[in-house]
């Protein structure tokens, strides 16, 4: 059975939701349960999208799977709070997409340099008896960050910023909006988000002038446009609409599945 898993950050729920969801060859999900996996789940429940969660010890391996027919996704994620950390970042990405290998026929890495650490992953991993693959631009190149691939690719990212003269911006997308607190302390703002003043004097002292409400044009986190408000009421920012675009996913989806179906064998 062709099998392709993705293994990312749970900061990109919604955009694997919407692959999942407008995916019509895509006749079985397995998300891998841990303390990542609950929104996804919950999203996928809230849309009626019939899926599995499971404990990664009781998938089954690709090697046993008979059904040649079916197309399966197996969802791997990882926290938020290893976005700030680096190298941690790194060995975890490469531990999970090592550990997934036997499960899969092709791996996409739902993350982009993230700080330059993964840019050398497909590179590490060529050996490798699946593909693996990471977020690309339609140059093929390595998205900066979640931003950059949520706007479609560095130069619409970097527009804004050259717009507002080189004052900073804060982008919250939907999933960024709903976790922001966590996203101000796993960044090392502050270490209570709660503590409104001093978010403030971090915020002022690291040149914060303009929130970028960056609308993906999804709608599986509820109260967005709100959430974005409350965020620029409390910090007197400017609001900066900014329009999403999933273009680079979806590249980056059908190229990681197109990798999947030239790694079949034919007695798979």
């Amino acid at each position: 059975m062709p099998v392709m898993s993705i293994v990312g950050c749970e900061m990109f729920e919604d955009e694997i939701v919407y692959l999942i969801q407008n995916d019509p060859t895509l006749d079985e999900v397995i998300v891998v349960e841990n303390e990542n996996s609950v929104g996804l789940d919950q999203k996928l429940n809230d849309i009626g999208y019939s899926h599995a969660v499971l404990p990664l010890a009781k998938i089954t391996i690709k090697s046993e799977r008979k059904d040649v027919e079916r197309f399966s996704l197996i969802v791997y994620l990882l926290e938020i709070e290893l976005d700030s950390q680096g190298e941690r970042l790194k060995d975890e990405v490469y531990k999970t997409v090592d550990l997934m290998v036997k499960y899969s026929d092709s791996i996409l890495v739902f993350y982009g340099l993230c700080g330059n650490v993964l840019v050398n992953i497909e590179k590490d991993f060529e050996s490798c008896p699946c593909p693996i693959s990471i977020l690309k631009d339609e140059d093929d190149r390595i998205v900066d960050d979640c931003i950059c691939a949520a706007l479609g690719g560095r130069e619409v990212y970097m527009q804004p910023l050259k717009d507002t003269k080189g004052e900073g911006i804060y982008f919250l997308t939907p999933m960024q909006a709903a976790r922001w607190r966590d996203m101000v302390v796993i960044t090392r703002l502050t270490p209570d988000p709660n503590d409104i003043e001093m978010v403030k004097i971090v915020f002022d002292y690291a040149g914060y002038k303009h929130v970028a409400k960056v609308d993906t044009g999804l709608a599986y986190e509820k109260d967005f446009e709100e959430k974005v408000d409350e965020f620029a009421r409390l910090f007197n920012f400017n609001v900066i609409d900014l329009k999403g675009n999933l273009k680079i996913f979806e590249i980056s989806y059908e190229n990681a599945k197109a990798d999947m179906f030239k790694n079949i064998k034919p007695n798979d």
